[in-house]
């Protein structure tokens, strides 16, 4: 991260050069700013400083709006309009190259938020251990966990498809060194930190702060999360148990379910549906570069983007979430256009929408994931019909056997957590081909299969050019 805070280091430098001539100066620390070890010295100051560690999960190339949409877009559920703004044609059109904005953008955020991370982990390590105390230090652990799980699978191969390959630099220690050049270890080694980080996180915490914190079990379906990405079937089955079954998570009804997406507002008692999510209020928001305007036509929205015909056929006449992929207009977008509702309040005067990150339904269907790859069917189409049947009773269910049976649990995953950024993943990891929607009229589309250099990332040219131990992705 070099290239990230070098010109901070510049800036420190030159002034203690020009200060030098005067020994008495240095003695002096600056009136306008604390030093590390002096920043966070109570309980207090780590609250504020987990405050703003999950204030930076909210930057546009972060939850905020890029990697939700990339995981549909560049799947096979969206497309951007011919009439666009400009934004996320790269992605759309699989077309980027080593300057790419979007990569450049996750890579940097990604590693502010673990540096925020790290500095928690490091001053709390120096004050007594209360449960408060514990309690962010275990959301701090989370917080890096889910960074560099977002930075391995956006910047690596996949793991189930060689774990071997360079990974991302892991960066588990607050470290202002300048000239520090970090490499990349193969991607089993950055999954082995996350695991140890969500070990972590798991012991530590023991309070439940609301959808919008990290807390224990939320940390555990974040767990059964990697451990699907690894193909850990046993691992991922132990994990998502465990926050389905202790987690005190419930699953909303259909009569509810669109409401659920229409409340702007974050859950700080109930545990309805959601594990964690980030949170964006009338105040802290990142204005018209919420995720809601790419999506929506009203309201000052962009409109840019539209499922798939083929997604929206998914859904039947009774399922609930038929009406957040909901026929509307576009201008300049010929046939029939289906848009996404699940973040209708982009203009709302008094809250904005969250981004939901962990929600019980995902973990419910990674639990009948994992029972498929153990061999147990009964169990597999079991837990896939709590969510199918919850989001639509009047289907009678799934009762396949046989390969068809995860085939079923992928359609259900791509209609439950379709505009939440999940299904490029699903793909990616199960080392899948399929053809991605340019645009719709007239349909144009590129065929993605296995070996698309597009499936990572490159690492961003600046990051290249200051650090000379992070070799670049192949094609790039």
């Amino acid at each position: 991260m070099k290239q990230t805070f070098l010109k901070l280091f510049i800036l420190t430098l030159a002034t203690v050069s020009l200060l030098a001539c005067n020994k008495s100066y240095l003695n002096d620390t600056p009136y306008t700013a604390n030093v590390l070890s002096s920043a966070i010295k109570t309980e207090g100051d780590l609250l504020v400083a987990a405050a703003g560690m999950y204030s930076s999960l909210r930057a546009t190339d972060l939850y905020g709006r890029t990697l939700p949409v990339k995981g549909d877009l560049m799947a096979d559920n969206t497309f951007v309009t011919t009439s666009n703004s400009g934004r996320y044609i790269t992605l759309n059109n699989y077309a980027f190259n080593n300057a790419d904005a979007y990569a450049l953008g996750i890579w940097q955020n990604a590693y502010i938020s673990i540096k925020y991370a790290n500095n928690i982990i490091s001053a709390g390590a120096n004050l007594t251990n209360t449960v408060n105390v514990n309690q962010y230090l275990g959301e701090a652990y989370a917080v890096r966990a889910l960074m560099h799980f977002e930075l391995v699978r956006n910047f690596s191969t996949a793991y189930t498809v060689d774990s071997t390959k360079p990974g991302i630099p892991v960066i588990n220690a607050f470290n202002l060194d300048p000239y520090a050049v970090p490499s990349r270890g193969a991607v089993k080694d950055v999954y082995k930190q996350i695991i140890s980080d969500l070990e972590n996180a798991y012991k530590l915490m023991t309070l439940y702060r609301g959808t919008a914190y990290f807390s224990k079990y939320a940390a555990r379906a974040l767990e059964a999360r990697v451990y699907q990405n690894m193909g850990d079937w046993a691992d991922a089955k132990t994990t998502a148990l465990d926050a389905i079954t202790n987690g005190g998570v419930t699953l909303l009804s259909s009569a509810t379910y669109a409401a659920y997406w229409a409340n702007p507002v974050v859950q700080s008692t109930t545990k309805s549906e959601t594990f964690f999510e980030v949170a964006s209020d009338l105040t802290s928001n990142n204005g018209f570069d919420q995720i809601g305007f790419i999506y929506l036509t009203v309201g000052g929205g962009y409109g840019d983007i539209l499922a798939t015909p083929e997604l929206a056929g998914l859904y039947s006449a009774t399922d609930a979430r038929k009406a957040l992929c909901a026929v509307g207009t576009r201008t300049g977008q010929a046939g029939t256009v289906y848009l996404c509702q699940k973040y209708p309040n982009p203009a709302n005067g008094s809250d904005k929408d969250d981004t939901k990150i962990l929600r019980l339904s995902d973990i419910l269907l990674i639990a009948a994931e994992a029972y498929y790859n153990l061999g147990d069917i009964p169990n597999a189409n079991l837990y896939l019909n709590k969510v199918a049947q919850q989001r639509d009773p009047s289907f009678a269910g799934w009762a396949d056997a046989g390969t068809q049976v995860l085939e079923d649990i992928l359609t259900e995953r791509r209609k439950e957590l379709a505009f939440e950024g999940n299904r490029f993943w699903d793909l990616v990891r199960l080392n899948r081909s399929w053809t991605k929607v340019k645009n719709q009229n007239p349909l144009t589309t590129v065929a993605v299969a296995p070996g698309n250099i597009a499936l990572m990332f490159p690492i961003p040219i600046t990051e290249i050019n200051a650090n000379p131990n992070i070799a670049q992705n192949p094609g790039y």
